[in-house]
């Protein structure tokens, strides 16, 4: 670790890219300190975990999960749609911020995907291309190669690649750094704490920065996929976006750190913290969770004999927690004027919201649920 060098800046005519050094060969941590933060990390994880195995419907939850991290994630990169907006319809989305609703759709779908396709296929170059065709589908990066390394220099900051912040390698050299970061992902030979493994993997990630546009969004949404392919997750529901997003600068300062002054010690404490203090908020998220459960269903039993079709609601309601007439319709068979008295007790009974203030075609968030995500 004291000995780690980054790589160099090579000019490359009127501008210098900086070549990372490869990260699939030996690695020795010295700092007790570093250790420290790696057992406090790989405890709370394992905590967490607990709660795949015992929280029932654990995958009703998920899905909320993955939309809170869509929202911050690409808020990093300036997408400004929150999760009631995310919850909407493109057409109940205000025009000027439906380019950014689309982006967070796209970003649900690649992480779903992503996730759905580990099964067959390893975390690899192939799957990281695959989800970033996903991401990039449609929105405004559509043109810039979705699904393809770059064949083109790019850069970070700056007006132009002369006044950039940070100018990632040559393009000529990212399929021999993707090959040498799979490698290291997998390799047998060489241990190393996955914790910091995958940090590792993030940093060298963002630095070849292998795409056009959509690397920050698919750099992050990695992390949860190694931590899930190599089994110390069994459900997705670890995301570090929200910490990133709450600590951008430092995220940033710390990426440059290790290639300006060879600092990978700082840049794995940070996100040693951000594992363990995101692991943190997540088991309170699922212990409110479960008390709202308990509040819900106590409510519910006031409704009499319309308790069962309204529970049909809120089931659905965890997994998406936005409804409106003709969906609850569907969920419960009624008539249409039963239906809207059904809502109407519900809201009575605050554990759903309107949000339209319409006297037709209203729409109900489950707005207890959403503020846990919040």
């Amino acid at each position: 670790m004291q000995k780690f060098i980054a790589g160099s800046y090579i000019k490359q005519g009127t501008y210098k890219s900086f070549q990372p050094e490869k990260i699939n060969r030996p690695w020795k941590i010295e700092n007790m300190e570093l250790l420290s933060l790696l057992s406090q990390a790989d405890r709370q994880l394992g905590r967490l975990d607990m709660y795949s195995e015992y929280i029932p419907n654990i995958d009703l939850f998920i899905s909320m999960h993955v939309l809170k991290e869509a929202t911050q994630s690409s808020k990093i990169e300036g997408t400004k749609t929150n999760i009631e907006e995310a919850l909407l319809e493109r057409d109940d989305v205000a025009e000027e911020k439906r380019d950014d609703w689309e982006e967070v759709q796209n970003y649900i779908s690649a992480l779903n995907e992503a996730i759905r396709t580990l099964e067959e296929l390893p975390f690899s170059s192939r799957l990281i291309k695959q989800t970033h065709e996903t991401l990039l589908s449609g929105v405004r990066g559509k043109y810039k190669q979705p699904g393809r390394f770059r064949s083109s220099q790019n850069w970070n900051g700056g007006a132009s690649i002369m006044d950039a912040t940070f100018i990632p390698p040559i393009h000529s050299t990212i399929d021999e750094y993707m090959n040498d970061l799979e490698k290291f992902a997998h390799s047998r030979e060489i241990y190393f704490p996955e914790l910091l493994k995958i940090a590792l993997i993030h940093y060298q990630f963002e630095t070849i920065h292998p795409f056009l546009d959509g690397n920050g969004r698919v750099g992050r949404l990695m992390i949860t996929l190694y931590l899930v392919e190599k089994g110390i997750l069994k459900k997705p529901i670890l995301y570090l976006s929200d910490f990133f997003e709450r600590n951008r600068t430092l995220y940033y300062d710390n990426l440059m750190r290790v290639r300006d002054k060879n600092d990978i010690g700082q840049w794995f404490k940070f996100f040693l913290v951000g594992i363990i203090e995101t692991a943190k908020n997540s088991i309170l998220a699922f212990d409110n969770i479960l008390k709202l459960q308990k509040d819900v269903e106590n409510r519910l039993r006031l409704l009499g004999s319309r308790s069962a079709n309204a529970t049909s609601i809120v089931q659905h309601l965890y997994q998406h927690p936005i409804v409106d007439a003709q969906k609850a319709k569907e969920l419960t068979g009624l008539s249409a004027p039963t239906v809207y008295k059904l809502l109407d007790e519900l809201e009575k009974y605050k554990i759903i919201r309107e949000v339209t203030g319409a006297k037709r075609g209203k729409v109900f968030f489950f707005q207890e649920y959403i503020d846990i995500f919040k």
